[in-house]
């Protein structure tokens, strides 16, 4: 198939390429870093995050196609686990973008004193050595999410061409290893191009002058069209593909897109499927940080359902305020509020208990926090803890195989029949987990097409995997890989 250009072009448009000029923005509307901040500054209670916001989760956009489920199967968490992920914002490679971003909100937002902080004091760099130590560590521990690279990191250059201050060597050697390290545990998400002034995608100049319009933090100020959104997005994303990184996610800076919800989510699953062929585009954009708020990923612009190419996007939001360093680093880390050492308070020790997806959020500058690595110690405690008290009850995952598995669970058609139910599944989908009432002797199948599923009996619900099966009371829980398309469940 033909690759689809990066470039939406309005008519009459030139097409050149970009430059490593950048801009800035601000906004109407107070962005998910006001909210973030205000939250940690709270009397030390995550209940307080329940303060509307432009980045507080507010369900909106429209859910459209949904299928008919009987209610005699539950479908439950993957593997019967509450799925947990960490959400890292700002990060790229090398530059450390409370650094640099810094003066740039300064500029468009002078009144602010939070803008005004010693900058320039503050280290230039978050070293690859810093990367691989968190990496090595995640992984070790099972820690799983989305991890950011701003293509064009404050404007500094573009990734994919020259990083100004860094050797051509340093940048290629820093690619290799997000590559290496990160891909196979985190999704790796643009930021969109700068996260600082917005980029005019004809040419590659930010835009001018510097205020609240031209940075990406609070753009767009006016309606935007879905395609004039996927135009920003695909620049984005064409950038991280010239870099050998794969993308199935976005995510927003700030207050981006505030104005434009829905079509924002459009513009995301465009430019995906666009620039990556992207079968389930997710992004990452809300916080949902109220004590009773949702958690759910939510399923946006359903379409097809009933065809060979289906569409959807799925909304991924993070259940927790940023409280291990701030996004410039220099806020004095609270890991406390996720979790204590001993996992009996916290957010995400709230989260769990009530079976919600918890996910975490942090800042890549927090967790360095200028060099102490303050914010990655209390992060490493809070999650020795959670996997120390959780172990059999939580999952971690990337936030792109909980959006996978929301989709599955939510858009999976089930019918019953005399002999049992047949499953028609738009998307296929790991460790697809159901509970089914029954009293039969028998073990239960599960077959695709002609081909049987291979399920083994547990006995214990912690054993739970994929191509197993556990009997209960009244009950049977089957876990396996469902395959898209329809199987029949025999149980």
């Amino acid at each position: 198939m033909e690759e689809k250009s990066f470039f939406l072009m309005r008519p009459g448009q030139p097409r050149r390429p970009p430059n490593s000029l950048c801009l800035e923005k601000t906004m109407r509307e107070p962005t998910r870093r006001d909210f973030l901040k205000t939250s940690a500054a709270l009397a030390g209670t995550w209940g307080a995050l329940g303060a509307r916001s432009a980045r507080a989760y507010v369900p909106g956009n429209p859910p459209g196609e949904r299928p008919r489920q009987d209610k005699g199967i539950e479908v439950l968490h993957p593997r019967g686990r509450v799925p947990l992920s960490f959400i890292i914002d700002d990060s790229t490679c090398l530059v450390n973008m409370g650094h640099f971003c810094m003066p740039q909100f300064a500029a468009a937002w002078p009144g602010r004193q939070q803008y005004k902080k010693p900058w320039k004091t503050w280290p230039r760099e978050i070293p690859d050595e810093f990367v691989r130590e968190f990496g090595q560590w995640c992984a070790e521990h099972g820690v799983r999410g989305k991890y950011s690279i701003v293509p064009n990191p404050a404007c500094v250059g573009f990734l994919d061409r020259e990083l100004p201050g860094w050797s051509r060597k340093d940048l290629k050697q820093s690619l290799a290893l997000v590559r290496d390290l990160m891909l196979p545990n985190w999704d790796i998400h643009p930021e969109m191009i700068t996260h600082t002034r917005v980029i005019d995608p004809s040419t590659g100049r930010p835009l001018e002058p510097v205020n609240a319009g031209t940075m990406e933090n609070s753009w767009p100020q006016e309606q935007k069209s879905v395609d004039e959104l996927a135009e920003y997005l695909a620049y984005a994303l064409k950038i991280l593909k010239n870099c050998g990184l794969p993308c199935e996610g976005v995510t927003t800076p700030g207050g981006f897109g505030n104005l434009v919800k829905p079509e924002l989510s459009l513009a995301a699953g465009e430019a995906l499927r666009d620039v990556f062929s992207v079968e389930l585009p997710h992004y990452f954009k809300y916080v949902a940080g109220g004590k009773d708020e949702n958690t759910e990923p939510r399923i946006e612009h359903v379409s097809g359902l009933k065809t060979a190419s289906p569409r959807a996007v799925v909304n991924v939001p993070a259940g927790t305020g940023d409280w291990f360093g701030g996004w410039d680093g220099d806020v004095k880390s609270r890991g406390r509020l996720y979790s204590n050492d001993g996992a009996t308070s916290g957010r995400m020790v709230e989260l769990i208990e009530r079976g919600a997806p918890a996910v975490m959020l942090c800042h890549w500058p927090g967790m360095y926090t200028h060099g102490t690595k303050e914010g990655f110690g209390d992060f490493k405690r809070v999650v020795v803890a959670l996997n120390t008290r959780y172990r059999h009850q939580t999952l971690w995952m990337k936030i792109s195989g909980i959006a996978r598995y929301w989709a599955a669970r939510k858009l999976t058609a089930i019918e019953r029949k005399a002999t049992g139910f047949v499953l028609d599944a738009p998307f296929a989908c790991e460790a697809f987990t159901v509970r089914v009432k029954s009293n039969r002797a028998r073990p239960p199948a599960v077959i695709h097409g002609d081909k049987p599923l291979v399920l083994n009996e547990v006995h214990r619900r912690r054993d739970l995997a994929s191509g197993s099966w556990l009997r209960q009371k009244d009950a049977l829980i089957l876990c396996f890989d469902l395959p898209k398309g329809k199987s029949t469940l025999d149980a």
